[in-house]
């Protein structure tokens, strides 16, 4: 849990800037220039223009990888997806197009409001069909389940005719192998369980008629060989679970009230958390249970709140989820032996499985609780899920998602512990240190505000046979026995870092309960792999066991979304920089890349700025780096006033594109200050134990005098700005310097004593967790230490302000309570220093109200221009600090 994510919000503007927008990207372009070839005639970026631009991603690939869709999203919801043949060069547009899916058979289908929209890719003809609320596509049978407002299911032929049509259809699911439909179907207040071979379509198969229950969450085995769902009673808490094999064809039912070892007083709960789970070898299925409710549940404020020094967790964290007794736990249910037992408990609530679902892994968070660290560590046991025997496998774990993973076959658990991944062989009992033999390192700086964490183990090969690793650059592969192991890339030589490339569109990492699931890799097939290096360059290579690492492209530029398919040697992915907008690359081997398509090619109409990585040293002698953001229509012969923002480790953003835009949800836009005249520095700040607060002042300073040493820009007119953490910095380092000429400190933290004893509203824990190991770094509390802790707070050093400061919060931030901005707000004003305090009414952590986003985004550029650019024409402030 760190402070903060920033998140991209929307608005409205009016209809003369969207149809100057349709314009510009879908007529502008088709029309034969007579000035083609000539210079544009570049102009200053206006924010009445700041709505022309959208943000490019790439979607789907087809199968034969001639055909890419891609989508482009605006601020003000009018979103296109578009499809576009690599060889001919033609597009077809779908305004608000979402949930495309090329064919093997060279169609093209979407939805967009309702309309499921083909395209035959060969001829270039069309259909819709309109009313459509879902539809599916069945690759393993070629038909189109179409889902309509009125509750009937049409399966078609694509461009064809419809084959079948099923009604008062409820709920559906295909599965995942594409050759069965189930359906659950109500009439007459009476529900049926369909099942439907996509490949007999004459045959329906009725597993269940006239049930009272309504049949929903269905879930599939993996490779579609069975499915479950629950059957839903509308009166009462007696709902039912079903279990299908598809190959016996037999149905199993489980029904609390006749189960034998089903919990008493306890009923099955649907929840997108606790999910239907079906073992790969079909014989267990994992569901969700709680105790029964009060049938007239009361729901009454308690008289009083006991909070006993004693407990294990405060109470808000303790209550946040409820009555522990009435919290959801998994249960196991095996149908071919009539065997039904519970497998979390209170005492041992959190749960993974191992591949094959043969063995749970179980824990308790409270374990070592009270404590005061992120997560607490925790004693992991084994339950072997057949006997159903249990025991202790591993004892004070750390809990890090990243930490404990259990490999995809079931056979071993991997572990990270005292600076070294352990195998735990779930048959032999036995641990084994991998790593030891190495000499290498597998922590490096890998979060956010945190001190060097686990690098990750991104998957295993196929078989078990190997399981994958990284270290701070590089790819390892070490045999589960520690017999051998051998480096697959040589980043550490060069400062690359190599890991494998996600999959386009996919989420990861992914989580069964609480466990996280890791891919297998096939290693004679080779791996593409994701490349970054210390100097801010980008890209992918490919690696195979016989002929090592070589490279398909990297570049001065961020490359991301990488598509590999079927096809070898054929890859998309996009390319941005700070001054080149988002595009997609067609790469094949031997060939140089090709751009397919470019998104805000009006860029060209405007002056734009440029991104460069500058070097500096703190007075430790560290090497920094950081990103120097130059104005729009540069002249060297100018000094500039600079904008400094802050927050941890930025270089990273060298190459990030931004959108111009009005409004965000911090008040802050990169591109829009450098249009308007602005240098943006990001440094990268190194925090130090035990001194934040200094060493931050340190790396920000050395940056910011390197860029005034350059000679570019006006050393009286620097500006300094920071959200969340950030905010906490440039309340501090204003204390320190009077370098900069004026501040804005969003969300932050201005008095770590009494923000270490602040719960926090999101999770309802203590925020001391955030001054042991993390951020802060103290490793005592202020009652132990109260120096060091004075040393790095900005309420302790306020009375040395000298910069105007602009601070806000938003009244419902959850994550930085409001009152550390109102503390140093009252402890400046009684000081008599020029300071404005902006609160927004239910705004959060990051503010989501597009009028408050504008709101802030003005007041910010204003409260700059007015000390950085002498530009008094705002006159609420001047009120506020005069």
């Amino acid at each position: 849990m760190y402070f903060y994510t920033i998140q991209k919000y929307t608005r409205r503007f009016t209809i003369l800037r969207v149809f100057a927008m349709l314009v510009l990207l879908f007529i502008l372009p088709l029309v034969t220039c007579p000035l083609l070839g000539q210079v544009v005639q570049k102009k200053s970026l206006p924010p009445a223009d700041y709505p022309l631009w959208g943000e490019l991603r790439i979607d789907k690939v087809s199968p034969d990888a001639q055909w890419t869709s891609y989508k482009i999203s605006y601020a003000n919801g009018n979103d296109t997806l578009f499809i576009r043949s690599v060889p001919e060069n033609k597009r077809y547009a779908f305004p608000f197009g979402e949930h495309g899916v090329f064919t093997t058979k060279q169609v093209f289908i979407c939805l967009a409001k309702g309309v499921v929209h083909l395209r035959n890719l060969k001829t270039g003809a069309s259909d819709t069909f309109e009313g459509i609320s879902q539809y599916v596509y069945s690759e393993a049978s070629d038909l189109l389940l179409l889902y309509t407002a009125s509750k009937r299911l049409l399966i078609k032929t694509p461009f064809g005719k419809t084959v079948k049509q099923i009604a008062d259809v409820e709920h559906f699911s295909l599965s995942p192998n594409g050759t069965h439909l189930v359906c659950g179907i109500k009439t007459n207040d009476k529900n049926d369980l369909l099942l439907i071979d996509l490949n007999q379509l004459r045959t329906e198969h009725y597993l269940v008629r006239d049930s009272e229950n309504v049949f929903n969450r269905f879930a599939w085995q993996k490779d579609g060989k069975s499915f479950g769902c629950f059957a839903l009673s509308p009166t009462s808490s007696r709902n039912l679970l079903y279990y299908y094999i598809l190959e016996t064809q037999k149905l199993y039912t489980l029904d609390p009230v006749k189960q034998q070892g089903f919990p008493v007083q306890t009923e099955l709960v649907p929840h997108s958390f606790f999910k239907l789970v079906i073992s790969d070898d079909l014989q267990r299925i994992f569901f969700g249970i709680k105790k029964q409710s009060d049938p007239f549940p009361q729901k009454t404020n308690p008289v009083v709140e006991v909070w006993n020094a004693n407990d294990k967790w405060i109470y808000p964290q303790e209550h946040r989820g409820g009555d522990p007794e009435k919290r959801i736990r998994i249960a196991l249910w095996k149908p071919l032996t009539g065997v039904c037992a519970p497998v979390t408990s209170t005492a041992l609530p959190k749960i993974m499985l191992t591949g094959g679902q043969d063995y749970a892994i179980l824990s308790n968070p409270k374990d070592y609780e009270p404590q005061y660290e992120q997560d607490a560590p925790r004693d992991y046991y084994l339950l072997n899920l057949e006997t159903m025997e249990k025991k202790i496998f591993l004892k004070k774990q750390s809990s890090h998602p990243f930490s404990l993973i259990p490999s995809t076959q079931g056979k071993y658990i991997a572990y990270f512990k005292d600076d070294n991944w352990w195998i735990y062989n779930i048959t032999s009992g036995s641990h084994k240190n991998i790593t030891a033999t190495t000499g290498a390192k597998f922590t490096a700086k890998e979060e956010t505000l945190a001190p060097d964490a686990v690098c990750g183990n991104p998957g295993w090969s196929k078989g078990d046979h190997e399981i994958l690793l990284y270290d701070q650059y590089d790819l390892w592969a070490f045999a589960p026995d520690g017999s051998h192991f051998r480096r697959l890339t040589r980043g550490r030589e060069s400062k690359i870092k190599f890991r494998i490339a996600p999959v386009l569109n996919t989420v990861s990492p992914t989580f069964v309960y609480d466990g996280r699931i890791i891919p297998n890799f096939d290693l004679k097939k080779g791996l593409y792999l994701r490349a970054e290096g210390d100097d801010g360059k980008t890209g992918y290579f490919k690696w195979n066991t016989a002929g090592g690492i070589r490279k398909i492209i990297y570049q001065d530029s961020y490359m991301d979304q990488l598509y590999y398919g079927h096809i070898q040697n054929i890859l998309f992915c996009r390319e941005q920089r700070f001054d080149l907008s988002p595009r997609i690359l067609f790469i094949k081997t031997a060939m140089s890349p090709k751009v397919l398509t470019e998104s805000n090619t009006q860029q060209k109409n405007y002056y734009w700025g440029r991104s460069e990585l500058i070097h500096y040293q703190n007075s430790k002698k560290e090497k920094l780096k950081g990103v120097l953001h130059y104005p729009a229509n540069y002249d060297p012969q100018k000094k500039y006033p600079m904008i400094v923002s802050i927050y941890e480790i930025l270089s990273k953003e060298l190459h990030y594109y931004t959108n111009p835009g009005a409004t965000n949800g911090i008040g802050f836009n990169i591109t829009d200050y450098t249009a308007q005249g602005y240098f943006v520095l990001l440094p990268d700040i190194v925090h130090e134990d035990q001194n934040v607060g200094p060493s931050t002042v340190d790396c920000v300073v050395a940056a910011t005098r390197q860029v005034i040493s350059l000679g570019l820009v006006d050393e009286h007119k620097i500006g300094l700005t920071g959200h969340s953490f950030g905010g906490y910095e440039t309340s501090f380092i204003i204390t320190q310097t009077p370098l900069f000429a004026a501040a804005v400190a969003g969300g932050g933290i201005t008095d770590l004593k009494s923000f270490y004893l602040t719960v926090n509203r999101n999770n309802g824990k203590p925020d001391m967790w955030r001054f042991q190991t993390q951020q802060w770094r103290m490793g005592k509390t202020p009652f132990e230490a109260p120096l060091l802790y004075e040393q790095s707070s900005p309420i302790d050093h306020v009375q040395h302000v000298s910069t105007p400061l602009l601070l806000w919060s938003g009244k419902m931030d959850e994550q930085v309570d409001p009152h550390q901005s109102i503390e140093y707000y009252l402890a400046l004003r009684r000081l008599g220093k020029k300071n404005i305090m902006l609160l927004y009414p239910n705004g959060g952590h990051v503010l989501s109200d597009p009028v408050q986003h504008a709101d802030l985004t003005e007041r910010i550029r204003q409260w700059f221009d007015y000390y950085l650019k002498d530009d008094h024409s705002a006159e609420w402030i001047p009120e506020g600090v005069k």
